[in-house]
């Protein structure tokens, strides 16, 4: 067999990407940017929310508030709770705290500001439970 000459590679041919390259790429960063903004909700619904800290005297006597991704409530004198402020019918933010119960007003769920059941529905499940800690009259939640 005879030899092939060596072909020299032109400067525009480094320069411009192959389509291949291009459509690779983008379809990398697609998949990338759904799947973090898809394992969002879950992840903060799931309890990797960030901590948050509140004084205590913020939190109303038989109502509560909402606090980062958080409800923070006191029931009754000197008992706090805190729950996902992430409604469970449809996995989006509460938007209030009455004096009888947390509520979703998009559709119309409301909470128990003492336990975080479901008091109306559509809404089948209750709040997630957070972690509420005393100190120094600041409460740690997460």
């Amino acid at each position: 067999m005879c030899p092939q000459p060596e072909r020299s590679t032109t400067a525009a041919e480094i320069a411009t990407p192959s389509r291949r390259l291009v459509l690779t790429g983008a379809g990398g960063f697609a998949l990338a940017a759904c799947l973090a903004g898809c394992g969002a909700p879950t992840a903060t619904a799931t309890g990797a929310a960030a901590r948050v800290t509140v004084a205590a005297t913020e939190i109303p006597l038989g109502s509560g508030k909402i606090v980062g991704s958080f409800v923070v409530t006191q029931p009754t004198a000197g008992t706090f709770e805190a729950f996902s402020y992430l409604c469970t019918h449809q996995n989006l933010p509460v938007q209030q705290v009455s004096d009888t119960a947390i509520v979703c007003g998009r559709h119309g769920s409301t909470y128990s500001i003492a336990d975080g059941s479901v008091l109306t529905g559509p809404a089948t499940k209750g709040l997630t439970k957070a972690t509420v800690t005393a100190s120094g009259g600041n409460l740690t939640i997460g």
